[in-house]
């Protein structure tokens, strides 16, 4: 029994939850899968897979033995890569983890880019706004915005980000700017969140940390849905710098409190590669510290920004 290549087999049903589908994908007989899988469990004594007539799923046992398998055949990739030559051209499978808008916006153009200049290359993009942990989901790749409490990964610092409040003019006009975090309780608030009808934000200014509870006047599931809210005038809204670069850009939004603003996070590339990346893995992490910190968007400082203000409170409505 060739044990990567059933590693492989097995891998490839799992994750496409079906034989055929395996059978598809490795260019292999439905029969040579079957058979392939029976003896890899025939060979453990463990049952890999729960099967029926409508689907195939992994049995706890098999998730273990997925994850582990998923780095052996990254492992022997690598060893052939490496022994292949440093200059070999990437090719091969890469999985890349990033958050939902970050990797829309700045993730998902360098993707496309790779992909044109490496065509024996695939990419699995993860854009989730969790952490993922790579080495247990068998992801080469991550973008991870704030602090890294791991040391464990080769990380590349590419930028930062603010947490910045923003409103529209219209609703500026009507309703002045807030001049302390503390006036905010006299002004319509949208909350992206789900959590708690209250929110707490959290600002600093000179060493001094403020906290000020807030009770949303709209509270919203996803960023987006803020930002729409704020463009047409609805309220406040405490969003991430790159999220509203375009609308400062444009003048359709403004930065209010911009003296408040907590610490800038920073924005890093991490990849679990050991001392010599492998091409494919080297190809994409260089295009993609190349391309982000070339984006003048997550370059900037936290203070001076387009769009900020500053004035008087007016009456409220």
């Amino acid at each position: 029994m060739d044990r990567l290549l059933v590693m492989s087999v097995f891998v490839a049903v799992a994750e496409e939850e079906s034989f055929a589908g395996a059978a598809r994908r490795l260019a292999m007989s439905p029969p040579a899968v079957t058979r392939a899988v029976a003896s890899l469990e025939a060979h453990l004594g463990v049952k890999l897979l729960n099967r029926t007539t409508r689907y195939v799923r992994v049995t706890e046992a098999g998730q273990r033995y997925l994850d582990d398998a998923r780095r052996v055949i990254a492992a022997a990739d690598e060893a052939d890569e490496a022994a292949a030559g440093i200059n070999a051209a990437p090719r091969g499978h890469v999985t890349l983890t990033a958050p939902v808008s970050f990797g829309r916006l700045h993730v998902m153009p360098c993707v496309v880019d790779y992909l044109a200049r490496y065509p024996e290359t695939e990419v699995s993009a993860l854009l989730l706004d969790r952490v993922v942990n790579l080495v247990e989901e068998g992801v080469d790749v991550g973008v991870r915005i704030g602090e890294l409490p791991d040391a464990s990964f080769k990380a590349l610092r590419v930028g930062q980000i603010r947490r910045v409040l923003c409103a529209s003019p219209d609703y500026i006009a009507r309703h002045g700017a807030p001049t302390t975090p503390e006036q905010l309780a006299h002004h319509q608030i949208i909350a992206a969140t789900s959590v708690s009808p209250m929110v707490e934000w959290r600002f600093e200014r000179e060493g001094e940390a403020h906290a000020v509870r807030i009770r949303p006047r709209l509270t919203v599931t996803n960023n987006d849905a803020a930002i729409a809210a704020i463009a047409r005038g609805a309220g406040i809204a405490r969003l991430l710098s790159y999220q509203v670069a375009e609308h400062l850009a444009a003048g359709s939004l403004q930065v209010l409190l911009a003296d408040y603003e907590p610490p800038p996070m920073p924005i890093h590339v991490i990849h679990r590669e050991g001392r010599q990346a492998s091409a494919k893995v080297r190809a994409l992490v260089d295009l993609l510290v190349a391309h982000l910190r070339a984006e003048g968007s997550l370059q900037s400082p936290a203070a001076g920004v387009p769009g900020q203000v500053s004035m008087p409170i007016a009456n409220m409505d």
